[in-house]
């Protein structure tokens, strides 16, 4: 090692390295332009000179080549330096005035303008580029030519070459900016497109191919890496400080021995150029909705400014065609794609959002908005954002010349053509799967449906035709986020029953050193600084914060790494714990809500409490936002440290509480849902209590006697009730309700009103729904107007009135999207579609008549809307505010309804009204709810944690929900609910334990006025003013840690300052902002 000094600091490099490497380690820069890591040194640019000082004389020299020597003193910043090194730069200014680089560099050193003649060049004549060329990518493709002034940088005879690779390397490297790639290259120079931004954006070879990639590492893109293609550059190895680039891996086919298997390949979007009328791939300003996503994103292609491609100009009125590559068999896309209707209302609301300018239109020809809530989004979107929903189909686009804009043409009112321009069009493309997940589907022998979909069946949803093989998202039919995330619980709850007697075979406990009592000790902090890369080492000096903490009171160690999460650094930290007795941590890095846990388990390993750490976030709250101002990021990160330091030296040992698990379940309703969560908790080992409020089981499923597809829904109740009994595992309780409902996760506590008192670990929700009961349309007072259930048992006993029918009408939504009533019931058009079909398969000369707002028929049920169209089932539709009307005529029914396409009103006269009525909750539902103390909403359906990420689950942890209960839905949809609410309970079930966190509330009584507001405030439920002292009639705030997630909501609004947050005390905190 040699021994050598740079501005005063001492340092020990290897033998060989230049003065700027030396430098570089001890965080020391060095401006230069003519060097490159990869490259061998040149010393063209003179702007790294540094002063040696050596035996009383000094001397300068470019520090890119010269070699450190023992006893070496250098400075980089002494006065003749300086001198030198403006002179340097003014030179270069006055040949390259406009280059930003020297631009900056001039700033700098203080130099507005080069006292010397300019002469507007574009080339420095570094050499980088020549070198690049030569040396990484083998080609010399250009270099030097002429000498003096007339010296520059060129391809031979100054003619594009056929050598060169068009790699854009030369480009990459020239501090000018003066290389353009096309005067060099006889090859097309395309740049790679980011295929996460649709090709809007540039990418690099070697980039993470979309923010949330799980590895979120980055690639190698082989096909245009010149390394992969020429066995040349390799230049990226010589950057990655983590060594992670090994061009000698090799793609590895490995055999796995499995128990099942869940196909989730997901789907690709709809090719738009195969619908020419649209212009897609012809008009720059014609895009799809994925693209339009990318467009509106903040990290998209134009940084969530909303700007159309031809010109980056902002879009005033942007129009959405719907059904693009949907409900189209003229492309074998028959099917509904399910999501289009609400992505595009949701897209238009974002950009309505970022520019209240914009006008947006969506041409629709359904409105489904069938899922929780959509509705109620829907109608937001037209009264709060002014978006306009035109119900019709665009026949064609066309492109103005001059000015880019977009003419539509479309049918207005059923009956004007209607030309109106645009200056942006989005079509709202389908999903399908593509070409490579049909294969795979096949390769695994599994059945495919006629549009490439995995086939399954209505009672099995997620069961493929192959055993043991499953299949979850938008493989199995067109989903939204919601229903994809419960599908693949779903699927993963019959994956657990086939591997239940498996369970925890090849699960290994994971063993800790015994914990080291810290009582007593002062406190001996360590501090680790991280770099991050550049992420947070680019912008803060971060040398410079590791020196400032070892300043600070109890740190008796500071060090930092390179990325301080990475295995190595793991191990370091363990390291440092034990060789300087270190009782308390802090990492100054990223964000706690990603690495806190890691760091807590790091820690634990080296024997200490997980709870006696603390992060300093130094990217997220200032790298990230002051990425421009690198001295004021880096006194703000020492102002962080200093800050994480002063809690650390208070922290306390914590410890997480222990809880056991019952391993029972409790499912609340004998419906379908309810039995279908029971089964399969059973077929995993569990057992089970299934409580009926009615005198047998079966829900409203007793009322359904086949299903769309014309599946024997009765046979399939049979079956199941016969399973139920069958299984030894599950204990059905009928005519028999919940009274009172105590504990928490893993330990809950039920009365029946029988009396009967249960213990278990989880609770399922599957209490279902029930039919409107409504007077509406004649209902209950003409036997003649019915309801579609009604309908269906009739036609299921082969009612021989049905045979005699002449005509019938069916109106739906009856109590459904109203005022008083806004959401879809779902179902309904389905319903109506099936009963319209059995009523021309038993009576083809049978007029039916649908009067519908919406026909949502989604899915694959399109295909069943376009069969009933073909079998002479005539669809109405008709306006919210001209609802149809029913009279009763001496004794017979006359319906009115005004048709929009004739527009007149017509006068039906059917034998039977059919109501499609709305799917209403239970009454008791709000009672259930008051007793688990779980949410509703406003329409009385159990309120899930998150509609996207945790759809089956509570707030309150340990209680699922599904089916009716939840929202309307089809039976297979309640079903997989039910499935996936069993898979989530299964992982609370299948521990013999569960850890509550160490960081819950605490309450000090003699303080608490037990005014409730901490109770009103927790989303948890955990904590509840109660009697403490009978004697005294005390009364007080109780925390029931189990349940506690330590959110700290109801501290910050104690009025009494009766509580306190472990891990977060008050002290601990104070300590904190005073050292500020």
């Amino acid at each position: 090692m040699i021994d050598l000094t740079i501005n005063g600091e001492r340092l020990s490099v290897e033998e060989g390295t230049t003065i700027l490497q030396a430098a570089e380690t001890a965080g020391i820069k060095i401006p230069t332009l003519c060097y490159h890591k990869a490259l061998s040194p040149y010393g063209a640019c003179r702007i790294c000179l540094v002063e040696i000082a050596r035996n009383g004389s000094s001397e300068l020299q470019a520090s890119c080549q010269y070699p450190v020597q023992p006893g070496m003193v250098v400075h980089t910043d002494s006065e003749r330096v300086i001198r030198t090194r403006k002179i340097m730069v003014e030179l270069l200014l006055a040949r390259c005035p406009n280059s930003k680089k020297i631009r900056e560099l001039a700033d700098e050193l203080g130099i507005k303008e080069p006292r010397f003649p300019k002469r507007d060049e574009d080339c420095l004549l570094c050499g980088l580029c020549v070198r690049m060329c030569e040396e990484r990518m083998g080609r010399s493709t250009i270099g030097f030519a002429n000498r003096g002034i007339a010296r520059e940088v060129i391809p031979p005879f100054k003619e594009r070459s056929e050598v060169c690779l068009g790699c854009g390397s030369c480009e990459f490297v020239c501090p000018a900016e003066g290389i353009k790639p096309e005067e060099i290259c006889k090859k097309e120079i395309r740049p790679l497109t980011s295929e996460f931004d649709e090709n809007l954006s540039q990418r690099s070879v070697i980039h993470i191919p979309f923010p949330q990639a799980i590895p979120n590492k980055a690639v190698i893109d082989q096909e245009n890496c010149i390394h992969f293609l020429t066995d040349k550059c390799e230049v990226c190895k010589e950057f990655c400080e983590a060594d992670a680039i090994d061009f000698n891996q090799k793609e590895q086919v490995l055999n796995l021995d499995v128990g099942a298997v869940i196909l989730a390949p997901g789907f690709e979007e709809f090719d738009a150029r195969l619908k020419g009328e649209f212009g897609y791939g012809v008009y720059p300003n014609v895009v799809t909705s994925i693209e339009f996503e990318r467009i509106l994103s903040a990290s998209g292609p134009y940084k969530g400014k909303v700007l159309r491609p031809s010109d980056q100009r902002h879009p005033r009125k942007i129009a959405f065609i719907q059904c693009v590559g949907s409900r189209d068999p003229s492309c074998n896309k028959g099917y509904c794609s399910s999501v289009c209707c609400m992505y595009a209302t949701k897209e238009a609301i974002i950009a309505r959002e970022h520019e209240k300018e914009i006008e947006p239109t969506i041409f629709f020809m359904d409105m489904r908005a069938f899922g929780k809530d959509f509705d109620k989004y829907y109608e937001r979107a037209q009264k709060e954002y002014g978006i306009r929903y035109i119900k019709s189909m665009v026949s064609s686009v066309k492109q103005m010349q001059q000015t880019k804009n977009l003419k539509i043409k479309y049918i207005k009112n059923e009956r004007e053509v209607v030309q109106e321009e645009f200056d942006l069009v989005v079509l709202s493309v389908g999903l399908s799967p593509s070409e490579k997940i049909q294969q795979l589907g096949r390769r695994l022998g599994v059945e495919l449906n006629k549009y490439g979909f995995c086939q399954t069946d209505a009672f099995f949803p997620v069961k493929t035709s192959k055993a043991g093989i499953y299949v979850c998202g938008a493989f199995q039919g067109p989903k939204d986020i919601p229903e994809t995330v419960i599908q693949a619980s779903g699927a993963a709850s019959f994956a657990q029953g086939d591997l239940a007697s498996a369970r925890g075979s090849l699960v290994t406990r994971k063993e800790y050193p015994p914990e080291i009592d810290v009582r007593g000790q002062p406190p001996r902090i360590g501090a680790f600084i991280c770099h991050c890369g550049i992420n947070i080492g680019g912008v803060v000096d971060v040398p410079a914060v590791v020196k400032y903490a070892q300043t600070l009171p109890h740190v008796v160690y500071s060090m930092h790494n390179l990325y301080t999460c990475s295995q190595d650094a793991q191990e370091i930290i363990k390291e440092k714990i034990k060789e300087h007795n270190l009782n308390r941590v802090i990492v100054a890095s990223c964000s706690p809500r990603t690495h806190e846990p890691l760091f807590q388990e790091t820690i634990r390993e080296a024997g200490l409490n997980r709870y006696l750490f603390e992060m300093a976030n130094i990217r997220d709250q200032c790298s990230w936002v002051h990425m421009h101002e690198p001295e004021a990021a880096t006194e703000k990160a020492k102002d962080l440290v200093r800050m994480a330091v002063a809690k650390t030296a208070r922290l306390e040992p914590l410890q997480r509480l222990r809880l056991s698990v019952i391993p029972r379940g409790l499912v609340i309703g004998g419906g379908i849902s309810g039995m279908a969560a029971a089964l399969s908790l059973a077929q995993q080992g569990f057992e089970v209590y299934l409580v009926e409020k009615e005198k047998e089981l079966g829900g409203l499923m007793k009322k359904i006697y086949y299903t769309l597809e014309g599946k024997d829904t009765q046979e399939f109740l049979k079956n199941i009730k016969k399973k139920i009994s069958n299984n030894q595992l599950i204990r059905v309780f009928t005519n028999t309700e919940p009274k009172e409902i105590s504990g928490y996760i893993g330990n809950f506590k039920t009365t029946l009103t029988s009396g009967e008192e249960l213990e278990h670990g989880i609770i399922i929700v599957a209490t279902g729904g029930e039919e409107l009961k409504t007077d509406e349309y004649l209902n209950g007072k003409n036997k003649n107007v019915l309801t579609q259930m009604e309908l269906e048992e009739r036609l299921s006993h082969k009612d021989s009135e049905i045979g005699n029918l002449k005509c019938v009408v069916m109106i739906q939504c009856v109590g459904s999207r109203e005022d008083n009533r806004p959401y879809c019931s779902r179902v309904c058009c389905s319903e109506s579609i099936k009963n319209a079909l059995k009523i021309k398969e038993i009576n083809p000369e049978a007029q039916v008549f649908v009067l519908y707002r919406d026909m949502r028929t989604y899915g694959f049920k399109e295909d069943y809307y376009r069969n009933a169209r073909e079998k002479g089932v005539i669809f109405i539709r008709y306006n919210k505010d001209e609802k149809p009307e029913v009279l009763e005529d001496r004794g017979s029914l006359r319906v009115s309804v005004n048709d929009e396409v004739l527009g007149e009103e017509l006068i039906l006269q059917p034998d039977l009204v059919v109501l499609g009525v709305a799917t209403v909750s239970h009454q008791e539902n709000k009672s259930l709810a008051q007793m688990l103390k779980v949410p509703l909403n406003d329409d009385g359906f159990f309120l899930e944690a998150h509609v996207k990420l945790r759809p089956v689950e509570f707030a309150t942890e340990g209680i699922f929900v599904c089916g009716l209960a939840h929202n309307p839905k089809f039976l297979d949809e309640s079903i997989t609910q039910a499935n996936a609410a069993a898979s989530r309970a299964s992982i609370i079930l299948s521990q013999d334990e569960i850890e509550a966190e160490g960081t819950v509330a605490t309450v000090n009584i003699s303080r608490c006025s037990a005014c409730g507001m901490c109770e009103s405030l927790c989303a948890y439920k955990a904590i509840e003013v109660k009697t403490v002292d009978e004697k005294r009639g005390i009364r007080a705030a109780v925390v029931t840690e189990a349940m506690c997630k330590g959110c700290g909501a109801c501290v910050a609004n104690c009025r009494s300052s009766a509580l306190d947050l472990r891990g977060f005390t008050d002290d601990q905190i104070f300590l904190a902002i005073n050292s500020f």
